[in-house]
């Protein structure tokens, strides 16, 4: 159990084997009678009477199942989860339950911020990347076609439920781009875990279970006290998003859900530690290493090389956290410390970019 401490708004993080069916947990964090589940037509056949014969003894259940994929992260989709919602009669008392991936636990968790003002809402994250990442910290949000995830609020959840087992039926494309999220950590604020991950690579792709567990563990912690210390990334929570505005230009230039997040952050971290190395932060042969352990796992080292300097830099100047016109970049100082800065000047960006993915 890891607690992710925001005062009053505190709450706990479950790892654990077979914890989708812990009746305890739910009836612990379910404060009303109504639940509204909310998945997808991939999770919804293999997990979801599960979760409702745990949770929705004695009380008022509800689901909706969303299509599956990036590109149905749109406030368009969204109308589903309040339709559903205002039919069955949900008041303020309901809990929404988000028992899925990233794009299903953003768009409950930006459901629940928005329905009558705010509702509670658990999350159950189904894939690595959900559960090393988006499920843990209170984004959410939808998609724009102008920019990803411009649209969205702060909203936390009242507990976080991570089942390890579910990772078993999890595709190995999907599995591959989770554990770019889990080396993210590494890079950013833990070295000592950069470093057992890379020792212990085969055990992660074979899904060892006690691997596996402390890979989640480790990374769960790391962005619980980096969202304790920052809730709403005023500072030091934006170093969670190492390579992530190069990977929002991917993801936006190549169409939502044709590249998966992970495997955009993936090459967008290479492109971050390339950029720290030219501005001579970072020494040569952390590169080298990083590459090795990217493709050992299945996942692309380079961006897509069709998309042209200019439209690069239009969609990174979109970015969330273009602050006052300037562009703001995570990159390292060493592996285990990321900064943020916006002194990153327009020409050079274009200059690398010219060199490294245009």
């Amino acid at each position: 159990m890891i607690t992710v401490d925001l005062g009053s708004r505190s709450y706990p993080i479950q790892i654990r084997a077979g914890a989708l069916d812990d009746y305890d947990f739910y009836r612990q964090h379910i404060p009303g009678k109504q639940i509204l589940v909310i998945t997808n037509e991939t999770v919804a056949p293999l997990y979801l009477e599960r979760v409702l014969a745990a949770a929705g003894d004695d009380r008022k259940v509800s689901s909706v199942v969303l299509p599956d994929g990036e590109q149905f992260k749109t406030l368009a989709d969204l109308e589903a989860i309040f339709e559903t919602a205002l039919r069955e009669g949900h008041n303020r008392t309901t809990t929404f339950l988000a028992l899925g991936g990233g794009v299903v636990g953003d768009m409950a968790g930006f459901a629940a911020a928005s329905y009558q003002r705010g509702v509670s809402f658990l999350q159950i994250p189904t894939t690595l990347l959900a559960q090393v990442d988006s499920s843990v910290g209170g984004k959410t949000g939808v998609n724009h076609p102008l920019g990803k995830n411009m649209i969205g609020a702060f909203h936390q959840p009242r507990a976080v439920l991570i089942d390890t087992d579910v990772l078993q039926t999890l595709p190995a494309r999907e599995y591959a781009a989770g554990l770019a999220e889990v080396i993210k950590y590494g890079l950013i604020c833990d070295r000592d875990f950069y470093h057992w991950l890379q020792h212990n690579r085969e055990a992660l792709i074979d899904k060892e279970p006690n691997a596996l567990k402390l890979a989640i563990e480790r990374s769960c912690e790391a962005k619980a006290r980096v969202v304790a210390a920052d809730e709403r990334e005023a500072g030091v929570r934006a170093i969670l998003n190492l390579g992530h505005t190069f990977a929002h230009a991917i993801e936006s230039a190549k169409g939502y859900g044709r590249w998966l997040h992970g495997e955009a952050v993936a090459a967008g971290m290479v492109l971050a530690v390339r950029l720290s190395i030219r501005r001579g932060m970072l020494a040569d042969d952390c590169l080298p290493v990083l590459l090795s352990w990217l493709e050992g796992v299945g996942l692309p080292t380079e961006p897509p090389k069709d998309i042209p300097t200019n439209l690069w830099l239009e969609l990174m100047g979109r970015d969330k956290k273009v602050l006052d016109g300037r562009l703001r970049l995570v990159l390292l100082r060493e592996i285990g410390e990321a900064f943020v800065t916006s002194d990153v000047e327009s020409s050079d960006l274009a200059e690398f970019l010219g060199e490294f993915a245009a």
